[in-house]
């Protein structure tokens, strides 16, 4: 009887043992929420401009309050003007949506606590990228706003232009973001 309660005992403490393990492992998913922002904004040799993404993908996964995974996408057709659809043609052409659809970065590790390290896709050319940003989490909601600079070049884009070549963009843009990820 004393060696089966001893029996018993060790498999209760292994379940508890295994219980809180897994308790200490919990992860949290959250997805993009539609109240997130993501706007480029450029220069050209004849105005500054800036196009806003209408519609975005993404998620985001935390474990014991770490950032372990962030992924996130913009279809290349969701990237809009306020000058018009003949801008967002060229602007699309140069980002060879027709090969290329979609925009991402797969998050790889959190640098320190405002710095992003991640792969950044962009015409369907990847570069390993540092994105300095705020993160902060309120409840079910985790918010993470920042920018980052890029050359367009550096991503195979030619700058479109204009005009027979009158009006050039410039070749440095500022992606801003403030995307809002919501548990569930």
């Amino acid at each position: 009887m004393n060696k089966r309660l001893d029996t018993m005992k060790k498999i209760l403490a292994l379940f508890l043992f295994f219980g809180f393990s897994m308790v200490g492992l919990a992860q949290d998913s959250y997805n993009l929420s539609s109240e997130s922002k993501l706007t480029i904004d450029g220069t050209s040799t004849a105005h500054s401009w800036t196009v806003s993404a209408n519609k975005m993908e993404g998620n985001l996964m935390q474990q014991n309050e770490s950032l372990i995974a962030i992924n996130f996408k913009v279809a290349v057709a969701d990237i809009i003007s306020e000058r018009g659809a003949a801008m967002d043609k060229k602007m699309h052409a140069a980002l060879k949506k027709e090969e290329h659809p979609k925009v991402s970065f797969v998050f790889e590790q959190l640098k320190n606590t405002s710095t992003l390290f991640g792969a950044l896709t962009i015409a369907g050319m990847t570069k390993n990228v540092e994105i300095t940003a705020e993160i902060a989490s309120e409840g079910n909601t985790m918010n993470i706003k920042g920018g980052k600079k890029i050359v367009l070049q550096d991503f195979g884009i030619e700058p479109p232009s204009a005009m027979f070549g009158q009006i050039v963009v410039g070749d440095e843009v500022n992606i801003k973001f403030d995307l809002v990820f919501k548990k569930g």
